[in-house]
């Protein structure tokens, strides 16, 4: 027969199992608070309003001396460096994929001579300011965010605060100013790209006519097309740089917290994008000149 061992310096006659029934029994596990949807929305309204707020002082500061020439033409470096490239290379399968749909298509309806034009005008109009956006989005925005988002949880931006120095005019303006700049050259030559890679796959490989290609483009767009691919890369390179600038200044943890504010940023910016386009473009739609 198997009997309990004595714990060593216990009582006479206390065994192991005496012990353990006497220990004070753990608390109770406690569930984490889960924030009810009233929350969520008051959080988001919060985030948004701080961010049109936000937006409003910053656009208000752009002109506003003293200017930060030297941050501006670094930050302008900076972005430009980090996006160009990629940029090239992403606006080439854009045109060639833009190329061998609607020429598939207008050889069923037998209007070949259009291939030219219409490409063209897709590119221009549309996938040049969205190639223009996602590659400022992410790659500019994510670099920016990140930037801000470390010199935030080092506690940099409270000792410009405490030194009397605007946070907005010395780092946001310079970075906001820069990323319009680029966006504006950015989807001029995405477009060059664009065109010219959507024109080299149109005749090398679905053997159109370089004549056709060209005399329907010259014919059919105008410079209000070019204008308005313009228009949208200026709003998509400023909503860019506000995002991010926004998400970077307002990081509260360690540097968990500014990845977690990266991703935000860049998700954010991508929704705000879509959706500024689809307006931008319905708006040009309907009070822009008739096409012939």
């Amino acid at each position: 027969m198997v009997t309990a061992r004595r714990p060593s310096g216990a009582p006479e006659g206390q065994t192991w199992q005496d012990v353990v029934a006497a220990l004070p029994a753990p608390p109770p596990r406690t569930r984490r608070p889960t924030t009810s949807p009233a929350t969520r929305l008051g959080d988001l309204v919060d985030a948004v309003g701080g961010l049109v707020v936000f937006s409003g002082r910053t656009l208000r500061l752009l002109f506003k001396p003293p200017f930060q020439t030297r941050e501006l033409v670094q930050q302008t470096e900076f972005i430009a460096f980090v996006s160009v490239l990629p940029a090239m290379l992403v606006s080439i399968p854009f045109g060639a994929v833009i190329a061998l749909q609607l020429g598939n298509l207008t050889q069923q309806l037998g209007a070949e001579s259009f291939t030219g034009a219409a490409s063209a005008l897709a590119t221009i109009r549309e996938a040049s300011p969205i190639v223009t956006a996602l590659l400022l989005a992410g790659a500019a925005g994510t670099a920016i965010c990140a930037d801000l988002g470390a010199r935030t949880i080092r506690e940099e931006i409270d000792a410009l605060e405490v030194l009397g120095i605007s946070t907005i005019q010395r780092l946001v303006v310079p970075r906001v100013l820069g990323c319009v700049v680029v966006a504006v050259l950015l989807n001029g030559l995405v477009s060059v790209v664009g065109v010219v890679g959507g024109y080299v796959f149109n005749v090398l490989v679905q053997g159109g006519s370089p004549g056709a290609f060209v005399t329907s483009f010259r014919t059919i767009a105008t410079i209000q097309d070019l204008l308005v691919g313009e228009i949208k890369a200026v709003v998509f390179g400023l909503m860019t740089a506000l995002v991010a600038c926004y998400r970077g200044l307002t990081v509260k943890g360690g540097p968990r917290a500014v990845g977690d504010a990266v991703n935000q940023s860049v998700v954010i910016a991508f929704a705000a994008l879509f959706v500024t386009n689809f307006v931008i473009t319905s708006i040009y739609m309907q009070l822009g000149p008739a096409q012939p």
